[in-house]
């Protein structure tokens, strides 16, 4: 029987070795022989940085790889699944998401899995398995990404008190390392409903903390302003008073 020929595979960058992998996912890979563990490890490595370079072709094609030599290790199916998700084949990712729950047990995926039927169209389904058991088992961390994702299906549908009261619940108490994120879906559904002033608010709070200026908050301030200073104009008279 003739053996099946192995598929052309994307080259590694210089100075990639697959030891940049955290513990955890060499971990995983301890089932593969080392020479196979070694080189899915480079592949896993350089999705990562292909994604950061926003090369989504390259980091497919080496997701694909390390899942074609490692389909049962779930940290392969979850790369793949995550450079679906961020080409918008969702799809595909919500599959490979599932696959990584099936193997790995965790539920870690759930909000991507929410946004997943969410971008397909499928606003009900996406909140029957927001609502369902496997959200208690999610860190803080996870459920605020679960919120943001719930509270912008809300918006989809139209409920837009709803999308700012879902994520008022975690907004107080101490800065944490996902605060920016909470505070500028928070900002954003608070734009959306027409409160512009204390979208303003919540946007420079984002501000304050966006130091490596990941978020357009600092715009988003620029636009609102003018909404703001707008609004308060239709309350002011001809000869500049303030009206009753």
């Amino acid at each position: 029987m003739p053996t099946k020929r192995r598929l052309p595979e994307p080259a590694i960058a210089e100075g990639v070795t697959g030891a940049e992998l955290d513990r955890d996912v060499r971990g995983q890979l301890r089932t593969l022989s080392k020479e196979n563990a070694d080189g899915v490890a480079q592949h896993l490595v350089m999705v990562a940085l292909l994604l950061q370079a926003e090369d989504l072709d390259g980091a497919l094609a080496h997701a694909e790889t390390a899942v074609r030599r490692a389909g049962r290790v779930p940290a392969a199916r979850e790369a793949l699944g995550m450079v679906a998700y961020r080409l918008g084949d969702f799809a595909r990712a919500l599959a490979e998401f599932r696959t990584v729950r099936r193997l790995s047990g965790s539920d870690h995926l759930l909000p991507l899995m929410v946004d997943c039927e969410r971008g397909l169209g499928r606003p009900e389904r996406a909140l029957e398995l927001a609502n369902g058991p496997e959200a208690a088992n999610l860190t803080a961390a996870e459920r605020v990404e679960l919120a943001i994702v719930i509270s912008g299906i809300r918006r989809d549908l139209g409920q837009l008190d709803a999308a700012v009261l879902g994520l008022e619940r975690g907004i107080g108490g101490p800065v944490r390392p996902w605060s920016a994120r909470l505070y500028y879906a928070y900002a954003d559904a608070l734009a959306a409903r027409g409160d512009h002033a204390s979208a303003r608010t919540w946007f420079g709070k984002v501000a304050e903390l966006d130091h490596d200026l990941e978020t357009d908050a600092a715009e988003r301030l620029d636009e609102l302003d003018g909404l703001v200073f707008t609004d308060l104009d239709d309350d002011v008279d001809e000869d500049g008073w303030a009206q009753a």
